[in-house]
């Protein structure tokens, strides 16, 4: 089966293909998977054209002048030369580029669409989507549940198109866990970990406040906080600034990407305090490294944590919630957890699992 995987936007900030093999690592992983079977070609607008294979996927680089465009006439074309079986378009705000892409390649190509955490439009643009729906054969979603929410506000027409599979992996893996406390410089016993936005929607107050009232109880315990945007860091140096706890909490900051490999090997837990994700990058990482994830009680975190059996769900936002999910932690049969994770990880989260269940979806139009 031909595979042709497109993005309809332009990336300007990657003038190699090799940049963007790194900016993409822990998705183009699942093309690689399923290239063993089928042939996989990728299409991009970067500042570079070309063509070339890397690790078993054909790479098409395209420089057609479209920075943005809602009526991708060449880029459709292009894809309609390549007579693919399945197009697998990225996101699902391009609707009317969709539709242009079903009426130029006709019903033999089908067409999947992957969400990655957009929003349903709302007005006109919400009647294009229901518009184009008519022409998307699958939808891929990393919750069924957002997909039907999707489905409740009237995007799309019903959940029979809607499929739980998970938007990324990671390219993480277990090593031994001195050897990773060693290098990420991790002494604390137990290790909790926060890897994200310091933004609202990431809620890092509400984990801060929770763990310093969590450390009156548990002095051992330390957070390390790696982010990369630090919209309210000066809210939470103010926080810990004034408390008695302040040193259970330490605020790494940003780091290399590969550096994750041993944070999340070192910390024995995850907290996220999303009130929303499209899938959640981090906790997936940080499960396929054995890390239990306490993380909130929203559809992604559902589903990345099997409801709750790899590790602790929370509500969003609720002080209480969470400071009686940290406390769990302290109870909780950790070596028994951390085989559930690496388990569910590698039946459904990993590279492998994606590609499987991304196949079985193709073969079944």
């Amino acid at each position: 089966m031909l595979y042709v995987f497109v993005n309809y936007n332009y990336s300007p900030g990657f003038n190699s293909p090799e940049s963007w093999f790194k900016r993409t690592e822990g998705y183009t992983g699942l093309l690689e998977c399923l290239s063993k079977e089928n042939t996989v070609i990728s299409i991009k607008q970067i500042n570079y054209k070309g063509i070339c294979v890397h690790n078993g996927v054909q790479h098409h680089f395209l420089d057609l002048n479209t920075q943005k465009t809602y009526f991708p006439l060449a880029l459709n074309r292009y894809i309609k030369s390549l007579n693919p079986d399945i197009v697998f378009v990225q996101g699902l705000h391009q609707p009317l580029q969709v539709i242009q892409l079903h009426l130029l390649s006709g019903k033999k190509t089908k067409i999947i669409a992957q969400h990655h955490a957009e929003i349903p439009f709302v007005g006109i643009k919400k009647h294009i989507q229901r518009m184009a729906d008519k022409y998307i054969d699958a939808y891929l979603f990393s919750s069924k549940s957002m997909g039907l929410d999707w489905v409740n506000k009237g995007n799309l027409a019903s959940p029979q198109k809607i499929h739980e599979v998970m938007e990324v992996s990671s390219v993480f893996y277990p090593i031994e866990k001195t050897t990773a406390k060693l290098k990420a410089g991790v002494t604390a016993d137990p290790a909790f970990l926060l890897v994200g936005r310091l933004n609202a929607n990431k809620d890092p107050l509400n984990v801060v406040k929770t763990f310093l009232r969590f450390a009156d109880t548990n002095p051992q315990a330390r957070l390390y906080m790696i982010y990369h945007t630090d919209e309210l860091l000066d809210d939470i140096n103010e926080l810990l600034a004034k408390h008695r706890n302040k040193n259970a909490i330490t605020l790494v900051g940003q780091l290399p990407h590969n550096d994750l490999l041993y944070w999340y090997n070192s910390a024995d837990f995850i907290i996220s305090g999303s009130h929303y994700e499209g899938s959640g990058t981090a906790v997936c990482e940080a499960m396929s490294c054995g890390c239990v994830p306490v993380v909130t009680d929203i559809f992604s975190f559902r589903m990345i944590t099997d409801n709750g059996k790899c590790g602790l769900l929370y509500e969003a936002g609720n002080e209480t919630e969470l400071l009686n999910a940290l406390m769990q932690t302290q109870q909780m049969d950790v070596t028994e957890k951390r085989a559930k994770c690496l388990a569910y990880f590698k039946s459904t989260l990993s590279f492998e699992a994606i590609a499987r269940q991304i196949a079985e979806i193709a073969n079944s139009l």
